[in-house]
């Protein structure tokens, strides 16, 4: 077995110790509302509403981030095409109708990992629960059946690197 495969065991065996939970109909609930706030079109909401505040370096970074961020993203989705746990499981379906076709990585868990770092420069005084809402992100895209939950732990690292890069970059 090669480390992949190992990989996708693993990965398998936790995405189902996850459909196991004895809470998971409400965890899947909750998830719904959670994973919405990681939807692309509120980040565009937010960076005007953080320019018409005045934080123009802030909207640069989020800008350039997100660029640099979709940009890997689409290379990773288009390149590993990884399917989504319904596609590769038997008699399993998701609870949500995914964007896209490809599981690998969660672009909602990279989204907020790369908003939670940004806004915890400029507001550090939120970034527990900034942190906290990006970790239940992901949480929520397995707990939904959509991802895999190594999907998501590298779209929490690729939004984190995205993120530091940016700041590195313009600040």
């Amino acid at each position: 077995m090669n480390i992949l495969q190992n990989i996708h065991a693993f990965d398998v065996q936790t995405f189902y110790w996850c459909m196991a939970r004895k809470h998971r109909a409400k965890l899947t609930s909750i998830g719904r509302a959670v994973s919405f706030s990681a939807d692309g079109p509120l980040y565009g909401l937010g960076a005007l509403w953080l320019w018409w505040l005045g934080y123009e370096t802030l909207v640069a970074v989020l800008v350039f981030g997100f660029v640099l961020e979709r940009g890997v993203y689409f290379v990773l989705k288009r390149g590993f095409k990884r399917n989504r746990p319904a596609d590769a499981l038997d008699n399993f379906s998701s609870f949500i109708i995914p964007s896209d076709q490809f599981s690998f990585p969660s672009g909602h868990t990279s989204g907020a990992f790369f908003i939670a770092f940004c806004l915890s420069e400029w507001f550090p005084s939120v970034n527990m629960m900034l942190y906290f809402w990006a970790a239940n992100v992901g949480l929520s895209r397995i707990f939904l059946g959509v991802h895999f939950p190594t999907d998501t732990v590298i779209g929490a690292l690729l939004g984190s690197a995205c993120a530091a890069l940016a700041i590195g970059v313009l600040v």
